[in-house]
């Protein structure tokens, strides 16, 4: 299969290639090799739980650390149980552009989409 088209997973979590680019383009950017991207969970929004998808330079213990076509995906012990099965992808069209978040252990989610529960 082609890189293009499949995604990998660890940590539970996968990032496409799609999304993958993107934050290599992003850290090019900022200029800092040093920047992962850490997707955490944490209490907030309308629906008790929001996602934080930011770079990162720090290393804490217990976050698991896994490449994805040399990016670099941070994700903390705490929020990896309700990151299992997630997938983190890029999207770029006339509709939308941003990265999304598909979490199969969200039951439901606030109207903005910020949030879940």
């Amino acid at each position: 299969m082609s890189m293009e088209t499949t995604s990998q997973t660890a940590h539970g979590v996968s990032l496409t290639p799609a999304a993958a680019a993107k934050v290599k383009n992003l850290i090019a950017q900022e200029e800092n090799p040093d920047y992962r991207l850490r997707l955490a969970v944490e209490s907030g929004g309308c629906s008790g739980l929001i996602y934080q998808l930011f770079f990162d330079e720090r290393v804490e213990e217990g976050d698991a650390i896994v490449e994805f076509d040399g990016v670099g995906v941070i994700v903390d012990p705490k929020s990896s149980p309700y990151l299992e099965g997630s997938t983190i992808d890029f999207q770029d069209t006339i509709e939308k552009q941003g990265f999304t978040i598909d979490n199969p252990n969200a039951q439901g989610s606030c109207a903005c989409g910020d949030s879940f529960h």
